[in-house]
C-alpha cells in the first residue's frame, strides 16, 4: 500500500502521468473515490500520457470511452449512473481489445469486471487530496515498485494517516 498527497489538480495530473509511463499491459485500475475526488482527472491524464489527443471524455452518460493507446485500446468506464451488474452486457466488455481499463466506481460492477491490478482510493484531504494505492495482482505489485523506484513521485510520497 502507498499513500500519496496531491495537493492540487497538477500533482493529480503528475499521479496520472507516472502511472501511465510504469504501466504493464494489460492492466486493470479501479478508481475509487466520492464525486469530485479526481477520478476523472486522474484518468485523463494518464490516457493523454499515453498519446491520446482530441477529447478525453468523462464516460458519466455513455458508461464508457475507448481509446486507442499503444500496444492496443484503453477502455474508460464510468458506473456510477448502472443500478446493476448485469446492465454492463450490453457494453460489450469480454473483448481482448483492452490493454487498459480504468473503471471509476467499480463496486458498481462488481463481478462483470476483471479484478484490479491497482486499486486507488482518492479522498479528499484539506485542500488537496490523498490518494491510496493498493495492489491487487503481481502485475500492480510490480507496478508500485516501478513507480517508487522511477522517482516520479517524489514529493507527493506521504506517511500512513
Amino acid at each position: 500500500m502507498m499513500w500519496i498527497e496531491l495537493a492540487d489538480a497538477d500533482a493529480t495530473e503528475a499521479l496520472g502521468r507516472a502511472l501511465a509511463a510504469m504501466r504493464p499491459q494489460p492492466a486493470v485500475v479501479h478508481l475509487h473515490g466520492d464525486l469530485g475526488a479526481g477520478k476523472s482527472t486522474l484518468a485523463r491524464a494518464l490516457l493523454r500520457e499515453l498519446g491520446v489527443r482530441g477529447p478525453v471524455r468523462s464516460p458519466t452518460y455513455t458508461l464508457l470511452e475507448r481509446y486507442p493507446v499503444p500496444g492496443g485500446e484503453a477502455w474508460h468506464l464510468d458506473l456510477y449512473r448502472i443500478g446493476d451488474a448485469g446492465e454492463l452486457d450490453f457494453l460489450g466488455l469480454d473483448g481482448d481489445e483492452a490493454t487498459l481499463w480504468l473503471v471509476e466506481w467499480p463496486e458498481r460492477g462488481a463481478a462483470a469486471l476483471p479484478p484490479a491490478d491497482l486499486g486507488i482510493h482518492l479522498a479528499q484531504a484539506g485542500a488537496g487530496r490523498r490518494a491510496r494505492l493498493e495492489a491487487g495482482s503481481p502485475a500492480g505489485e510490480a507496478w508500485c515498485a516501478a513507480l517508487l523506484k522511477s522517482g516520479r513521485l517524489q514529493g507527493l510520497l506521504a506517511g500512513q494517516p
